[in-house]
């Protein structure tokens, strides 16, 4: 689940639509809709027009700082055939966005000791021991096997430079049919795709094996483990694994865009088995399997962006964040990715398959979350570009902030 990150060209390619857009950044005030806005702003100025020609279904918009939420907005539609407008407390699966969750969580062990990033993961999974390398031998010719290097560090499941695939052969469809003790049996019985620590391929496998780990340690299923360490206290009601009935009821429909024809279809999502609340069959996916609001992630975020703490309650330590949103695959990808999070220069975040997009920018103190549900490529350049325009609109919002502090 995922996305590679966006080429930084698209930072540099807005043309001059968006800056005639930022010459008067007026935006709504929170919770203010449409209807009572007189002028549009210049993030529904931007998108409404890629939603009326269907490259666009719809999408959630916040931008935050370090203190509350600047901006948020429903534009589009969350059902096209019912005609239903996007609320701005819509329901998204956020597929790989769950990742930085997922480490985040794990951290927390790291900061009390019970484990360290470079301990060998057969210290804790015993079915890891002996690993295999799957070597190719070129044309006509079987791969072959050959012994590990060394053991598969943690570090190296949360950076994806362990080897580990991103499914096993015992998940060719949908990725919540097996339990995450049998998930992670099955990652070790299949050889690794290069010697640990000499590539990078992004794998769900390595943060479900890291979420296996946090059971093993704690003794806490991984989703309980979630709930009471990071989801409840930080007030984060509206996400979960298993989306109940009123939750559903606000859930984007997912669309597929098809370029040709300059129209998007309804599709179920892939990787999941409905029904969506069902406990008894689905079971959750650290590498991917939450859903959530844009209100609900912008507060990890803010914890994250306010160095580990959010109301006067740690989470984890600035030292834990500073080594999750460092690159930790340094040559071996042009993608700079840490301990479950995407990096690059001063920021940091993650995409998820179904295109929605959360970055924390260090260095303005910006949150920026573009939630959608559309699968595949966009196909057009403008759509594209879509997030890291926004991105540059939402700079322009946190900087247009601190010029009237300063003014007042």
């Amino acid at each position: 689940m995922g996305h590679p990150a966006r080429s930084t060209a698209h930072r540099l390619h807005k043309g001059l639509y968006l800056a005639a857009l930022l010459l008067s950044p007026s935006w709504p005030a929170l919770g203010q809709n449409a209807a009572t806005q007189p002028q549009p702003d210049p993030i529904q100025s931007y998108l409404q027009p890629l939603v009326d020609n269907h490259t666009l279904s719809g999408a959630v918009v916040l931008v935050a700082d370090r203190d509350s939420i600047l901006y948020l907005r429903g534009i589009g539609y969350r059902d096209i055939a019912a005609q239903a407008s996007m609320p701005m407390n819509a329901m998204f699966w956020i597929a790989s966005t769950s990742k930085p969750m997922t480490a985040t969580a794990f951290m927390m062990l790291v900061d009390e000791g019970k484990v360290h990033l470079d301990d060998p993961v057969e210290e804790y999974l015993p079915e890891f021991e002996g690993q295999q390398v799957q070597v190719d031998q070129g044309a006509g010719q079987p791969p072959k096997l050959v012994p590990a290097n060394h053991p598969v560090t943690i570090r190296e499941i949360l950076s994806h430079t362990s080897g580990l695939r991103f499914r096993s052969a015992k998940q060719p469809g949908a990725l919540d049919l097996l339990s995450l003790k049998d998930q992670v049996r099955s990652f070790a019985a299949e050889p690794l795709l290069f010697q640990p620590g000499t590539s990078w391929q992004y794998s769900n496998e390595g943060l479900d094996t890291a979420a296996r780990i946090l059971e093993v340690v704690t003794g806490i299923p991984y989703e309980q483990f979630m709930q009471q360490r990071l989801f409840d206290p930080l007030g984060m009601r509206d996400t979960a694994f298993w989306p109940n009935a009123e939750q559903i009821s606000r859930l984007a429909t997912s669309y597929e865009a098809d370029p040709k024809t300059h129209s998007v279809k309804a599709i179920p999502i892939d990787q999941l088995t409905y029904p969506l609340s069902d406990h008894e069959r689905r079971f959750p996916m650290p590498a991917g399997g939450l859903f959530s609001t844009a209100t609900d992630l912008s507060k990890f975020c803010r914890m994250i962006l306010n160095g580990g703490t959010l109301n006067g309650r740690r989470f984890v330590s600035p030292e834990a964040i500073h080594e999750m949103t460092t690159r930790q695959n340094d040559h071996l990808s042009s993608k700079g990715y840490g301990l479950g999070w995407s990096v690059s220069p001063g920021a940091a975040g993650h995409g998820g398959a179904y295109s929605n997009d959360m970055e924390i920018n260090f260095t303005n103190g910006r949150i920026f979350l573009f939630m959608v549900q559309q699968n595949g490529a966009w196909g057009t350049p403008a759509g594209d570009a879509m997030a890291s325009t926004l991105e540059h609109i939402a700079d322009q919002m946190i900087a247009a902030k601190e010029e009237a502090a300063h003014t007042r």
